[in-house]
């Protein structure tokens, strides 16, 4: 069986991204020179799907005051993936980082997590099919 490297899910996570992927308050703005923005939330389900771990929320700041809310991954012994980091201007800063229980049903942003994660499974499937044939790299 092929295995896969975080770099492999990191490659079928960005190139799932697309403007239905994203809050809905979003996507009328979603922009393909930023595909991270506002995809924090079901990238990091998607990445805790497939890897595990904890999921992280921060508060995302601007002069002080909190605007947003940010989502990333957190493995064991403290290792954090934070696939969307870049998504943020200079004067937006994300602070702390709390640990939240996932829920037990995904209510809210629900079809966007559907959507990105069939996009994943079918890009990572893919590749595993490709690192099974002869001669493959």
């Amino acid at each position: 069986m092929a295995h896969l490297l975080l770099t492999d899910i990191e490659t079928a996570i960005r190139s799932s991204w697309d403007a239905d992927t994203t809050t809905p308050v979003h996507r009328p703005h979603w922009d393909a020179r930023n595909p991270a923005r506002d995809q924090c939330g079901v990238t990091a389900l998607v990445v805790n799907d497939l890897l595990g771990g904890e999921l992280i929320r921060g508060e995302v700041r601007v002069g002080g005051e909190r605007v947003d809310h940010h989502w990333w991954n957190r493995l064991g012994k403290g290792v954090e993936i934070d696939l969307t980091r870049e998504q943020f201007a200079p004067h937006e800063i994300v602070s702390g980082g709390v640990v939240v229980e996932r829920p037990a049903e995904i209510v809210r942003l629900r079809e966007e997590y559907e959507l990105l994660r069939a996009r994943v499974l079918e890009r990572l499937r893919g590749r595993m099919r490709a690192e099974e044939r002869p001669g493959a790299v």
